[in-house]
């Protein structure tokens, strides 16, 4: 491969993974795909062949899974369902939360609520929850000193 075959590939792949970038920055805000191959200076088309061909997702999909994954860790806090929801750019709770269980299998009130019943768990016996593989190295597993009192 000659240096001019592969200068336009590394420019294209550069130009995916700036609009890959812009997506991560501004998730939260109104963007739409207009947006994003803008970014990229690229027609729309084009720009989903070839972000789905880098990435193995679509830019919407992507931008879904990257809100469900920013919303995960806001549902870990005391924040309402409904103000995580448009905090990660979501404009109904419907809508939020009918992906958030399609992608997670939980709504996100029952995430939430998860979540705080096993930090709860760890504060409450925080031993319980280091791996055994760990403790059998450092010699916990054999050692009852290292149990807590029930």
């Amino acid at each position: 491969m000659q240096q001019q075959d592969l200068y336009p590939k590394v420019y294209l792949y550069r130009r995916i993974v700036y609009a890959k970038l812009f997506i991560d920055e501004h998730f939260a805000d109104k963007i739409d795909l207009d947006n994003i191959a803008g970014e990229a200076a690229f027609s729309k088309f084009h720009f989903i062949r070839l972000f789905n061909s880098v990435y193995n997702k679509t830019p919407h999909q992507y931008l879904s899974h990257l809100r469900i994954e920013k919303a995960k860790g806001l549902l870990k806090t005391n924040m309402a369902v409904a103000d995580v929801c448009y905090a990660v750019g979501f404009e109904s709770v419907s809508s939020f939360t009918g992906l958030f269980k399609r992608l997670t299998g939980s709504t996100p009130a029952s995430y939430q609520l998860q979540q705080h019943q096993k930090l709860n768990a760890v504060a409450n016996a925080p031993l319980r929850f280091i791996p055994n593989c760990f403790a059998e190295k450092n010699g916990w597993a054999t050692n009852s000193n290292f149990e807590e009192a029930v």
